[in-house]
């Protein structure tokens, strides 16, 4: 659950209401989230597409229309996603294997302009679905392999949300995504467990609590609400906060050189960071585009042209 001081600071951001005001505004609240969901299935041929069209219809109404916390949220406030299953083989009539695209934004404060915060293309889901059978999920048991990726995902985003917006503010979200990890140990579909590969559902849950990786949901924040959203008052206070929390991600990486959060973080804020960075002190510019070439020496090149601009 998000804590009640994360609510209202993001109300208060997004609102610009009144603490009194918003604590007796009661009506007109919809869902958490505006999550954009689309099925498609061009790899399987020969198949019956209105079944696709019901999943779609159906996982829309899942993710959308269920309350997932226990907070209220105007429209302007719901949680901006994408989530893209791509079908990719289908086993039997009614067993499917494919990929989640997986994409997170915020609104950064003052502007039209949403930030990325998690960018991923999960490549393990496997699912059974009967065209028509409504979507469940129930916290504690296992019973639904789509519904329990769903769900885990819903608050993954819900936790990098919130983190954004308070310190930490999103650990009661990764603990129950982590829930849902430790209910499904005993499942036959991957993505699950531990021993399969270091860069899966388990380990994505795990790192997000693991103390080891504090700096980098403590760079989340900082980047955010001290960096991003400074900037259309302050371009240089903002960027100031922005190298802050690089060295914070760096200081994280020294640590657990490589990680999969670490470069799933790169991955989403990689092409804004350089953008962010084609103005700026040179000092600062060096500083963050070492920082950066050290954890990612990949994409080594591509941070030299902060430098170059």
């Amino acid at each position: 659950m998000l804590n009640k001081e994360t609510m209202l600071h993001k109300k208060l951001k997004y609102t610009g209401l009144s603490f009194v005001l918003l604590m007796h505004t009661t009506l007109g609240f919809s869902q958490e989230l505006n999550c954009q969901v689309q099925v498609t299935s061009r790899q399987v041929q020969g198949t019956d597409r209105t079944a696709y069209e019901a999943l779609q219809t159906a996982l829309y109404e899942f993710v959308n229309a269920n309350k997932w916390t226990p907070y209220s949220y105007k429209l302007e406030e719901r949680v901006e996603a994408t989530i893209l299953l791509t079908i990719n083989e289908q086993i039997s009539s009614e067993k499917y294997k494919g990929q989640l695209n997986l994409v997170l934004k915020r609104p950064v404060y003052k502007t039209n302009y949403s930030s990325t915060l998690f960018n991923y293309i999960d490549k393990d889901v496997e699912f059974t679905y009967v065209e028509n059978e409504p979507l469940e999920f129930s916290e504690g048991s296992f019973s639904n392999n789509l519904t329990a990726v769903i769900a885990y995902y819903i608050n993954i985003f819900l936790g990098f949300d919130a983190d954004s917006f308070s310190l930490l503010g999103g650990t009661p979200y990764f603990q129950r995504a982590q829930a849902i990890v430790q209910s499904a140990q005993g499942a036959a579909e991957p993505g699950w467990k531990s021993f399969e590969n270091q860069k899966n559902r388990y380990w994505l849950s795990e790192n997000l609590l693991n103390p080891i990786y504090r700096g980098v949901r403590e760079s989340n924040y900082t980047y955010h609400l001290k960096g991003m959203d400074k900037m259309y008052d302050n371009a240089e206070t903002g960027r100031s906060a922005i190298v802050e929390s690089i060295k914070q991600l760096g200081q994280a990486n020294q640590q657990k050189p490589g990680s999969f959060l670490i470069q799933l973080v790169l991955e989403a804020k990689r092409d804004e960071i350089i953008q962010v960075f084609t103005e700026g002190s040179p000092q600062s510019k060096t500083e963050v585009s070492n920082i950066l070439q050290e954890m990612d020496p990949a994409n080594g090149s591509r941070y030299q042209r902060i430098i170059a601009r």
